[in-house]
């Protein structure tokens, strides 16, 4: 290798996206072999993902994306650049079926093969499910999820994971696999996948990335940022509900044809062409689980309408707390304005597992002076479960007197409608967000909105709202929904701006001070 090769190659040793454009081919669907250009989607995984590597020194990311946007492509290709360049590095690719397994591999030994001389490395092996760079101890090797030994045999430091929602014993691979990739600088684990609904592992491995649980972390991908995902058909008058979600994702007309088009061929044979779209082709991250579809007391489209909203406040700041039940739940806040909610925060693990720490929380936002409110808080309502009682009495022993506890199954003061507290909380702010006269803004959170759909509920024999126990939620859904919990606390009572709660006087649309 010469000079000149010697200096290129350590920019493309440097620069993934240089190596991809210079060294990977791909096959399209219409132009044949080409170089690997990144779309928008690509980009954007590979920001992210740099830029965790740059912080913590490996990468732990949990991929969700909608159909065919490159995300394996561009895993592949990383992984490639990397056993390329560098000693002992194992790759190690998992896939949910035996077409997709072989895919992936042909894609690799595509990249193989189309490599430049001077950056392609030796081979001793390269069957139908391995590529052995001899001289860099490196490698490449692909399986299919199924045998729950499968790729437990070996030491790995990159794992990538495609599409972990549709793995049959996705737990007890994904415990084989991580045991085989030390916890070490230079390793890293994808998993990537199209939503497949709630309370498997993948689910839950998204909950809690999205939350900040544990070292990986969430990326969602959008199906608008394809550039092909459009379909023109000159002037189109869109529905109500349409340009709404226009309006809201800044989407044009032929992107809203395509995705109409594409609603149509996904509603052949009677099937729920809307519901399969929101699954496949995801505008956020809780669209594409649908948490709830229509079962729940507050539905996506009602949070959809207040998610980016911008209302002016008014009136007492009010704080709901719900403290963490332990392991992966979150101790959530979040306040409310009037109108206005905002300013989420949820704390897990470590951070809030002992009562010092819960206080210390929430004194962190009682004392501060919001900056949008241009106040402290004027109360902060907290759940008496989970050790709240506690947090309450130590706040007022520190004489804080703007903060009240609250029982979820208390009794509530319209129990014609519901039969405990919580049930209340949950109803009022529900009308609360279906106010036809009023806007209302929520903070622009896939986390939020998947707490406040995963509010299913029952009737009971007097036509009362009973909403689920958070228990139930949490063993339908695989998580408990504490964000939503926190916002619902901001309903307990009525507050003035003065830190004095007010006499609550009934009305058909909830309560008024007297």
């Amino acid at each position: 290798m010469n000079e000149v090769q010697q200096q290129r190659r350590l920019r493309l040793k440097n620069d993934f996206l240089l190596y991809a454009l210079n060294c990977l081919k791909i096959r399209t669907k219409d132009a044949g072999v080409q170089p690997l250009a990144l779309n928008q989607a690509q980009r954007y995984i590979h920001e992210r993902l740099e830029e965790q590597r740059a912080r913590t020194g490996k990468v732990r990311a949990v991929i969700l994306k909608g159909r065919q946007q490159g995300c394996s492509t561009y895993i592949e290709g990383r992984f490639m650049w990397r056993t390329t360049h560098e000693r002992g590095l194992r790759a190690y690719i998992l896939t949910h079926e035996d077409d997709a397994t072989q895919n992936l591999f042909s894609m690799a030994k595509r990249y193989h093969e189309h490599l430049p001389q001077f950056v392609k490395p030796s081979t001793t092996a390269a069957n139908a499910k391995e590529l052995v760079f001899n001289l860099l101890d490196s490698g490449y090797q692909v399986g299919t999820a199924g045998n729950k030994a499968v790729g437990r045999s070996q030491t790995n430091q990159l794992f990538h994971g495609s599409e972990v929602a549709y793995w049959p014993n996705a737990a007890e691979h994904a415990k084989g696999v991580l045991q085989t990739v030390p916890d070490s600088d230079g390793t890293e684990v994808i998993y990537e996948s199209t939503a497949n609904g709630l309370n498997n592992f993948y689910h839950q491995q998204w909950k809690q990335a999205e939350a900040g649980v544990g070292d990986f972390i969430a990326i969602f991908v959008p199906w608008y940022w394809q550039d092909e995902y459009r379909k023109d058909e000159g002037k189109v008058e869109l529905t109500d509900d349409e340009r709404t979600i226009a309006n809201q994702f800044n989407l044009d007309a032929a992107q809203m044809c395509w995705r109409r088009q594409k609603i149509r061929d996904l509603s052949a044979g009677g099937a729920d062409g809307q519901r399969s779209f929101r699954q496949e082709y995801p505008l956020n991250a809780a669209e594409a689980f649908q948490f709830t579809g229509e079962d729940g007391l507050i539905t996506p489209a009602a949070v959809m309408r207040a998610r980016n909203n911008e209302v002016q406040g008014s009136g007492a700041l009010i704080v709901g707390a719900d403290p963490a039940m332990g392991g992966n739940d979150r101790f959530s806040m979040t306040k409310r304005w009037g109108r206005k909610a905002f300013d989420l925060r949820s704390k897990s693990g470590a951070d809030v597992d002992n009562l010092g720490k819960r206080v210390a929380f929430c004194r962190e936002v009682l004392d501060e002076i919001d900056p949008i409110a241009g106040k402290k808080p004027d109360m902060m309502f907290i759940d008496a479960g989970n050790g709240g009682s506690d947090i309450v009495d130590r706040l007022k022993e520190l004489e804080y007197t703007n903060v009240r506890p609250i029982s979820f199954g208390s009794s509530t003061s319209k129990p014609k409608q519901y039969i405990n507290k919580r049930g209340e909380m949950w109803g009022e702010m529900n009308l609360w967000l279906n106010d036809e006269n009023l806007e209302v803004e929520l903070p622009d959170s896939d986390e939020l909105q998947a707490d406040l759909c995963a509010s299913p509920y029952d009737r009971d024999a007097h036509n009362r709202t009973v909403l689920w126990k958070k228990d139930r939620i949490k063993a339908k859904f695989g998580f408990s929904p504490d964000a939503g919990d926190s916002l619902a606390l901001t309903f307990a009572e009525p507050v003035t701006d003065a830190h004095i709660i007010a006499v609550p006087v009934p009305t058909n649309r909830g309560w008024l001070s007297a």
